[in-house]
C-alpha cells in the first residue's frame, strides 16, 4: 500500500486477524469498534468465554496497534456481562493487559443509553450505559476538540447576566485539587466543549444485526479524533455503522467482518449515501498525483489479497482505486 494508492472505503468478508496481518504498520489515523461481546451473539459470532476472553482479543489487539499511526486512537465499545449473578471482570482484565502490551488507557467515555429497554431484575437494575475506552500509542496524539463543542445551553443567559468580583477572576479550587474557573471568559460564547458522557439512544431498527450501535457514536469519535480524508478501521464492522459514519464525515474507512448477511447490509447501507463532495474531489487530486507517481516509479510489488479495485466504479464506493500498480 504506496502513497500514491487512493483510499476509499473497503469492506473485507474474512476473520479480522487474518486481513490485520495483511495491512501495512502505520496505515490507520482511528480504530473504532465493538467486538462481541463474552458470551453473547452466540448466533452471530460463537461466543467468546468471558474466561477466555483476554486470551482472544490480545493478539487482534496487537496487529491494531501496529496498523494504528503513532498519533492515532483506539476506541472500544464494550461492556462486562453478568455471570453467575455477577458483573465479570473480563473488561478490567483487557484493560490491564492492553496497558501491559504497550497502550495508554488515555481515558473513558460512557455511552448512555438514552431509550434503554425497561426490565427489572432481583439484584440490580437496567443497563442504561457501556464503556467506549480511549487508548493511545503516546501521549501526544491528533484529538479536535473543537469539532464536537456542543451548545452553551439556556444556563448561560441567567449565569452570565450578573457576575459578581469572584466570576471576573481566576477562582482557583478551595480542595487544592489545581483547577480553577473564570466565569467572565464564558460572555459572548455560544458553544462549549463537551463532558465525557455521551448521551445517544439506542439503535432501535437494528439493520438486521444483533448489536446495533447509533451511527451518532462512531461518528462522535471520529469528529474528535481525525480530519477529513482520514482511514478509520473497524476491525468488527457488522452492519456497516462505522463505515455509514466516516463515508458521511469525509473519512476512508476500512471494514472487516466475517458475517456475509452483515456484508451485504453494510454495502446496502453505503450505496445509500452519495459521496461528499470535497471527498470527491481529494480523491480526484489523489489520483490524479499518484498517476504522476506511477510514471516517475515503475517498481512492481507483490501479490496480496485483493484491497484496490482496478475498477473506476463509485457506485456503493466500497472500494479501493489503484492507480500505482
Amino acid at each position: 500500500m504506496r502513497e500514491d494508492q487512493v483510499w476509499q472505503t473497503r469492506i473485507f468478508e474474512d476473520d479480522c486477524l487474518d486481513i490485520l496481518r495483511w495491512l501495512p504498520s502505520g496505515c490507520v489515523d482511528l480504530i473504532v469498534t465493538s467486538p462481541p461481546y463474552a458470551d453473547q451473539r452466540k448466533h452471530t459470532y460463537g461466543g467468546i468465554h468471558p474466561d477466555k476472553y483476554v486470551e482472544w482479543f490480545l493478539p487482534i489487539a496487537a496487529e491494531l496497534k501496529r496498523v494504528l499511526k503513532q498519533e492515532g486512537s483506539f476506541v472500544l465499545n464494550i461492556k462486562e456481562r453478568v455471570v453467575d449473578g455477577e458483573r465479570h471482570t473480563y473488561v478490567l482484565e483487557l484493560i490491564l493487559a492492553l496497558r501491559k502490551q504497550g497502550w495508554l488507557w488515555t481515558e473513558e467515555y460512557i455511552w448512555h443509553k438514552r431509550n434503554s429497554y425497561p426490565g427489572k431484575w432481583p439484584n440490580r437494575f437496567r443497563d442504561a450505559w457501556e464503556r467506549c475506552l480511549h487508548f493511545t500509542k503516546d501521549k501526544h496524539f491528533a484529538m479536535y476538540q473543537d469539532a464536537v463543542r456542543v451548545p452553551m445551553g439556556d444556563w448561560s443567559q441567567t449565569r452570565l447576566r450578573n457576575l459578581s468580583e469572584t466570576d471576573k477572576r481566576r477562582d482557583n479550587s478551595h480542595v487544592q485539587s489545581g483547577f480553577g474557573k473564570k466565569i467572565e471568559n464564558w460572555i459572548g460564547r455560544e458553544l462549549a466543549y463537551p463532558d465525557n458522557v455521551l448521551h445517544l439512544a439506542t439503535e432501535c431498527s437494528n439493520q438486521g444485526h444483533s448489536a446495533t450501535f447509533p451511527v451518532e457514536l462512531p461518528g462522535w469519535f471520529i469528529k474528535l479524533f481525525t480530519q477529513p480524508g482520514d482511514v478509520v478501521l473497524d476491525p468488527f464492522l457488522g452492519s456497516g455503522t462505522t463505515a455509514v459514519a466516516a463515508k458521511q464525515l469525509d473519512r476512508r474507512c476500512i471494514g472487516i467482518e466475517i458475517n456475509s448477511e452483515y456484508i451485504q447490509l453494510a454495502q446496502e447501507r453505503l450505496d445509500a449515501i452519495q459521496l461528499p463532495t470535497t471527498l470527491f474531489n481529494l480523491l480526484k487530486e489523489e489520483t490524479k498525483e499518484g498517476t504522476n507517481n506511477q510514471q516517475r516509479n515503475t517498481t512492481q510489488t507483490p501479490s496480496a489479497p485483493t484491497l484496490f479495485s482496478q475498477e473506476n466504479d463509485t457506485e456503493g464506493n466500497t472500494y479501493y482505486e489503484s492507480v500505482g500498480t
